[in-house]
């Protein structure tokens, strides 16, 4: 497990990480996400061991995780947003140079090596020079050495970037299959990443988490996606007595659909209500052209959170003005 607990960082007058705190258990994959200055990176490096926090520990199967710390830095696995790659090596030369590193030797290296080479389908560009692979190869020999050595802790930035489509399907599916037995964090710009192959999402703004939350919990909102024929009274009048149904909203009015929302009480989840909605609806005799339980976007959740933030950021530099 990963513990980190209330670390920060700061680049001189500048708090890039500000009291960030957060757990990741065995076989949890985690996506944080942030703007570009935000201090994820800053924050995956203090993970890997390349950064000291300035305070505040991080702990890796109870152990700290600190420069120096060789034993644990050879459980882990880091891709850089921008790998250092050598372009002169081969792919087999600069894979072996990378197992040199963690230890891997003899007999052990040249299986590890076969491992990741299949995993990462490199096999047939083994002896290439780096030099001569497109970006989408590059990236995939940075994975490569991310998971010599079969780390337990497994940190990737940017994992499918320069990626094709199916090259992209297929890393996903390596990752999940990777997050089932080591601990797994994804720092990414792209939401669809996040969604197909993270347990939860962390964001992260201006140095200080803003956001922990499960993709489970995205989908337990309280709020029907419905959309019908019928006008908004003639839905309320069918439904708003019902004890499950707080409020109806219409979304939009078109020329023979409209669409609402219909907010549901208390604590209810709307999944566990959305079939007593469409029999309700059925017994009246008002079309559905479809009903669901409306899940929070995770898209719409960065966009609320960091603008949120924006906002009291240059209200609190008009105010020192």
């Amino acid at each position: 497990m990963l513990e980190v607990r209330s670390i920060s960082r700061r680049y001189g007058d500048l708090k890039a990480v500000d009291d960030v705190s957060f757990s990741i258990q065995t076989g949890e994959i985690v996506g944080l996400l942030g703007h570009n200055g935000a201090g994820k990176t800053t924050i995956m490096k203090m993970l890997s061991g390349y950064l000291e926090p300035d305070s505040g520990s991080i702990l890796f199967q109870g152990q700290q995780v600190a420069p120096g710390a060789k034993s644990l830095q050879r459980s882990l696995g880091y891709l850089p947003e921008n790998l250092p790659v050598y372009p002169e090596l081969s792919v087999a030369s600069y894979l072996q140079y990378a197992a040199e590193l963690k230890g891997i030797k003899g007999k052990y290296q040249r299986q590890a090596l076969r491992d990741v080479t299949d995993a990462t389908d490199l096999r047939d560009r083994f002896l290439s020079p780096i030099s001569t692979l497109s970006r989408g190869m590059k990236q995939r020999v940075g994975v490569a050495q991310a998971l010599l050595g079969n780390p337990s802790l497994l940190i990737l930035d940017e994992p499918t970037n320069g990626l094709d489509p199916s090259q992209t399907e297929q890393m996903r599916q390596l990752i999940k299959s990777i997050g089932q037995s080591a601990t797994v964090l994804i720092s990414t710009h792209i939401m669809q990443e996040v969604e197909a192959m993270c347990d939860r999402a962390l964001i992260v703004r201006q140095g200080q988490l803003a956001v922990d939350t499960t993709l489970s919990e995205l989908d337990n909102t309280q709020r029907i996606a419905l959309q019908t024929t019928v006008t908004q009274q003639v839905l309320s009048d069918a439904i708003s007595t019902e004890s499950w149904c707080e409020s109806i909203v219409q979304n939009s009015t078109g020329d023979t659909v409209n669409s609402f929302v219909i907010n549901v009480q208390g604590e209810i989840p709307a999944s566990s209500v959305v079939e007593q909605c469409a029999i309700a609806l059925v017994n009246r005799s008002i079309p559905i052209l479809s009903i669901h339980a409306d899940r929070q976007e995770l898209q719409s959740l960065f966009m609320d959170v960091t603008s949120a933030t924006d906002l009291a950021a240059t209200e609190e530099q008009t105010h020192a003005l």
